[in-house]
């Protein structure tokens, strides 16, 4: 499973994940799939640590939206996760475990 945790923009990366509030996470089938899809970058790996700032989540959104694929089961898992950070006025960092 890819963890996401919630990440200051200016916030060096933390020495453990518990150190950050855990948003949930996706699993490999999802990502792949969103990355098929062209919502998520082909340059994040499932299996290495990324992190995504508000840019790129604000990307993400406007991929989706330009896709018209908001009711897609895996889109809405992600979403999950970038509504969170966009509640927060945050970024996300991922870990896969």
């Amino acid at each position: 499973m890819l963890e996401f945790y919630l990440i200051n923009h200016d916030q060096v990366k933390p020495n453990s994940p518990q150190e950050k509030k855990h948003v949930g996470g996706l699993d490999d089938h999802t990502f792949e799939n969103l990355k098929r899809k062209g919502i998520i970058d082909t340059r994040f790996d499932y299996y290495s640590d990324f992190r995504w700032g508000t840019a790129i989540i604000k990307q993400i959104h406007e991929r989706i939206w330009q896709k018209q694929i908001q009711s897609d089961t895996d889109v809405k898992e992600l979403r999950k996760l970038l509504d969170i950070a966009d509640k927060e006025q945050s970024g996300l960092i991922a870990y896969g475990d």
